[in-house]
């Protein structure tokens, strides 16, 4: 007769990692859980003080511009895109814009080109460079107030370094900051000398970290000076040029303390640009409706220009 033999019972199912392959995987599952802890621990007072300092009151500004305001800016009445519309068909706005268009474009072209001509010449092994290269990148350790007071002493129609100038070469003096046209230049100027320090510094570093055999062999071949600059030194620090543009531009665009403190943007607005406008709107007019307005239209004119910045220059850097 055959015995019942008790069948085994079957083993349970263990999924605790046996091997050391398995258990490394689950350490590395572990870390990475205790990570994002320390990350959120760690970047918790950033995103707190951007959210209450940058993202609150660019929501606000948003929702105060869609309304009518009080003198102490307290919202009234729903006006919608009233606002925009009325600043958008407004000529004296639409005069700022180009006054800020020409303003920005003057701004950035001169500060790259003087910037590149000045880091080029300062990278030349020649005795004495360093004291150059000092005074070039002086500006950057100018504060603003201090420029404004410097330059207006310059332009002064009596005893500025300019009209004494004008004297001694007999030539007719310029009364730089009472006329527009040449407010407008006087300002440019002003700027080009503030920022010129910092684009000089970065685009000597680039310069300074293009290959010397590139040169070597150029010469070598019999390429002249000019060809080195354009075709080797021009494409190997373009992705520093595409950075400065961008920079520069952009800080065009948020230029308020000169113009507040050498012009005021006189006479007759022909240096109210956009940033002062919304300044002069807010805090003297009290419609804090119309520059709230104007900062949205502000902000998506410099994201429109930025980019426009990506899609045409990028494509010229070499990386």
């Amino acid at each position: 007769m055959l015995k019942n033999v008790a069948e085994p019972e079957p083993e349970s199912l263990d999924v605790t990692p046996t091997t050391p392959k398995a258990k490394s995987r689950t350490k590395v599952f572990a870390l990475n859980a205790k990570d994002k802890y320390y990350a959120l621990l760690f970047l918790g007072p950033s995103v707190l003080l951007l959210a209450l300092f940058v993202f609150y009151p660019m929501i606000k500004t948003l929702y105060i511009s869609l309304f009518l305001t009080s003198g102490l800016g307290k919202t009234t009445v729903f006006a919608g895109l009233g606002n925009y519309v009325r600043l958008l068909t407004s000529a004296d706005y639409l005069n700022s814009l180009g006054v800020t268009l020409i303003y920005v474009f003057a701004v950035t072209i001169l500060t790259i080109a003087l910037g590149l001509l000045l880091a080029h010449l300062a990278s030349e092994t020649l005795p004495g460079i360093g004291i150059f290269r000092t005074l070039f990148s002086a500006t950057m350790g100018v504060s603003v107030s201090v420029a404004a007071i410097f330059w207006l002493f310059i332009f002064n129609p009596s005893t500025g370094f300019l009209s004494l100038l004008s004297n001694w070469l007999h030539l007719p003096v310029i009364n730089w900051l009472t006329q527009p046209n040449t407010a407008m230049v006087a300002v440019v100027i002003t700027t080009v000398w503030m920022n010129l320090g910092f684009t000089f510094l970065i685009l000597l570093g680039a310069i300074q970290s293009v290959p010397t055999s590139l040169y070597e062999a150029a010469s070598v071949a019999g390429a002249k000076p000019g060809y080195q600059f354009f075709h080797i030194t021009i494409p190997m620090i373009s992705p520093t040029l595409f950075f400065v543009s961008i920079i520069t531009l952009i800080g065009s665009f948020k230029s308020f303390g000169l113009i507040d403190l050498i012009t005021k943007g006189g006479p007759t607005n022909a240096t109210n640009m956009l940033v002062y406008r919304i300044y002069k709107d807010a805090f003297y007019s009290g419609n804090f409706a119309q520059a709230s307005a104007e900062s949205i239209i502000l902000t998506v004119i410099i994201a429109l220009f930025t980019l426009l910045q990506f899609k045409i220059l990028e494509r010229r850097v070499n990386y």
